[in-house]
């Protein structure tokens, strides 16, 4: 079957050019033109992907992620952000709300697949291990229902939150650069800037906060950050 991609864009020309390269890539598209009708589309449908813009008519793209992630059903579904906005501090903020990668427009098809397909690699965890539960101070990481509890109180991740706890609670008590995160957790097949390691370790540490768990994820000065407990 077929990965369903939901394209939230209010241009109709980008928004048809799209679909095209998505179908021609092999995946299903299914387009919308504002966040109102997205998130309608959403209660009776879940894609495997949201390629999203952010200026857009009504809600903007950074409500959308907002309401996306507070949302149960819909909190696990990765987003990439679609913008014209080039600045660094506006990629910060897309990261910041729960988008889990940021293009800039102009961009090319060939990039954007490869971007796609990337995400969407990091953020479908396949453990093979045969303890698919890795308990740390408490905190219990399951990839089967890809939740993190503590005491039986749900952690709310993102995609790529996850991807980074697991990745740390599966290495603890080692210190991990910036590349080498970005080599193990996002992959080396596309160009992510460092800085984007430091906004996810940010989200990280805030959803761990709701059971006090921030400071496993430990900064390393001058190396990157470790997860301990100690």
């Amino acid at each position: 079957m077929a990965t369903t991609i939901l394209v939230v864009e209010d241009d109709m020309a980008i928004r048809d050019m799209l679909c095209f390269s998505l179908r021609h890539s092999g995946f299903e598209c299914e387009s919308v033109s504002d966040a109102e009708k997205g998130l309608a589309w959403l209660k009776n449908q879940q894609p495997e992907l949201i390629l999203l813009d952010w200026m857009l008519p009504g809600i903007d793209g950074i409500e959308f992620i907002r309401r996306l992630r507070a949302n149960d059903s819909w909190a696990n579904i990765p987003v990439i952000m679609l913008t014209a906005k080039g600045e660094s501090e506006d990629m910060v903020k897309g990261l910041s709300v729960g988008a889990d990668d940021y293009v800039n427009k102009p961009f090319s098809p060939p990039e954007l697949m490869a971007r796609i397909k990337a995400v969407m690699r990091r953020c479908n965890i396949v453990d093979t291990d045969d303890n698919q539960k890795i308990e740390i101070a408490g905190l219990v990481l399951d990839t089967k229902s890809h939740r993190v509890n503590v005491n039986e109180q749900r952690i709310d991740l993102g995609p790529t939150e996850f991807r980074l706890l697991h990745f740390f609670m599966k290495n603890p008590e080692r210190a991990y650069s910036r590349g080498q995160l970005l080599d193990h957790v996002w992959g080396d097949t596309v160009y992510i800037e460092e800085r984007t390691v430091d906004v996810h370790i940010r989200r990280l540490r805030k959803a761990l906060e709701a059971t006090s768990h921030e400071h496993l994820v430990q900064t390393v000065r001058g190396v990157g950050y470790r997860f301990a407990e100690t």
